[in-house]
Protein backbone atom coordinates (compact mmCIF):
# COMPACT_ATOMS: atom_id res chain seq x y z
CA UNK A 1 0.00 0.00 0.00
CA UNK A 2 1.18 3.33 -0.97
CA UNK A 3 1.14 6.16 0.80
CA UNK A 4 1.14 9.99 -0.56
CA UNK A 5 3.92 12.45 1.00
CA UNK A 6 2.91 14.56 3.40
CA UNK A 7 3.54 18.08 1.58
CA UNK A 8 4.02 18.34 -2.33
CA UNK A 9 5.54 21.45 -3.63
CA UNK A 10 5.52 22.63 -7.54
CA UNK A 11 8.86 24.22 -8.31
CA UNK A 12 10.30 25.58 -11.35
CA UNK A 13 14.01 24.63 -10.91
CA UNK A 14 15.64 21.24 -11.30
CA UNK A 15 17.97 22.68 -7.61
CA UNK A 16 15.92 23.25 -4.50
CA UNK A 17 16.82 23.32 -1.14
CA UNK A 18 15.24 22.49 1.85
CA UNK A 19 14.75 22.98 6.02
CA UNK A 20 11.87 21.83 6.75
CA UNK A 21 10.19 24.91 8.02
CA UNK A 22 9.50 27.17 5.26
CA UNK A 23 6.06 26.16 5.43
CA UNK A 24 5.80 27.73 8.62
CA UNK A 25 7.76 30.94 8.88
CA UNK A 26 6.86 34.12 10.20
CA UNK A 27 5.13 36.27 13.47
CA UNK A 28 6.88 38.28 15.61
CA UNK A 29 7.88 35.07 17.75
CA UNK A 30 9.92 33.10 14.75
CA UNK A 31 12.80 31.52 16.03
CA UNK A 32 14.43 29.46 13.15
CA UNK A 33 16.62 27.16 15.26
CA UNK A 34 13.45 25.66 17.06
CA UNK A 35 11.84 24.45 13.96
CA UNK A 36 12.78 22.36 11.51
CA UNK A 37 15.72 20.42 10.13
CA UNK A 38 19.52 21.00 8.42
CA UNK A 39 18.60 22.70 5.23
CA UNK A 40 19.77 20.25 2.48
CA UNK A 41 20.19 20.85 -1.35
CA UNK A 42 18.48 18.75 -3.68
CA UNK A 43 18.36 18.00 -7.59
CA UNK A 44 14.97 16.80 -9.07
CA UNK A 45 16.12 14.15 -11.95
CA UNK A 46 14.76 12.77 -15.00
CA UNK A 47 11.60 11.37 -12.79
CA UNK A 48 10.50 15.08 -12.23
CA UNK A 49 10.48 14.95 -8.36
CA UNK A 50 12.62 14.29 -5.67
CA UNK A 51 11.97 13.48 -1.63
CA UNK A 52 13.58 15.36 1.02
CA UNK A 53 15.14 13.06 3.24
CA UNK A 54 14.31 14.69 6.68
CA UNK A 55 10.97 15.74 6.73
CA UNK A 56 9.74 13.50 3.01
CA UNK A 57 8.47 16.97 1.84
CA UNK A 58 8.02 16.17 -1.99
CA UNK A 59 9.39 18.58 -4.80
CA UNK A 60 7.76 18.04 -8.24
CA UNK A 61 9.29 20.21 -11.51
CA UNK A 62 6.35 22.00 -12.59
CA UNK A 63 5.53 21.24 -16.55
CA UNK A 64 7.52 17.83 -15.28
CA UNK A 65 6.92 13.75 -15.79
CA UNK A 66 5.63 13.67 -12.19
CA UNK A 67 3.58 17.06 -12.46
CA UNK A 68 -0.50 16.24 -12.63
CA UNK A 69 0.83 12.49 -11.49
CA UNK A 70 -0.71 10.40 -8.51
CA UNK A 71 1.88 11.16 -6.28
CA UNK A 72 1.26 8.08 -4.15
CA UNK A 73 1.76 5.95 -6.97
CA UNK A 74 5.25 7.21 -6.86
CA UNK A 75 8.34 5.83 -5.40
CA UNK A 76 10.22 7.60 -2.48
CA UNK A 77 13.41 9.12 -4.47
CA UNK A 78 15.70 10.83 -2.13
CA UNK A 79 18.94 10.13 -4.11
CA UNK A 80 19.33 13.76 -5.38
CA UNK A 81 20.55 14.95 -1.70
CA UNK A 82 24.30 16.59 -2.15
CA UNK A 83 26.58 14.79 -0.19
CA UNK A 84 27.99 15.84 2.94
CA UNK A 85 31.08 17.62 3.11
CA UNK A 86 33.71 17.91 5.76
CA UNK A 87 35.43 21.25 6.59
CA UNK A 88 38.81 19.60 7.42
CA UNK A 89 39.58 16.80 4.66
CA UNK A 90 40.66 13.40 6.63
CA UNK A 91 44.06 12.04 6.10
CA UNK A 92 45.89 9.20 7.06
CA UNK A 93 49.26 10.96 7.63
Amino acid sequence: MSIAPPEVLLVDTRRVSCDGASGIRGGAGFRPAALGHPRVFLEIDEHGYVDCGYCDRRFVLRGGPADGADQAALPDISAGASPARTAFPLSGG
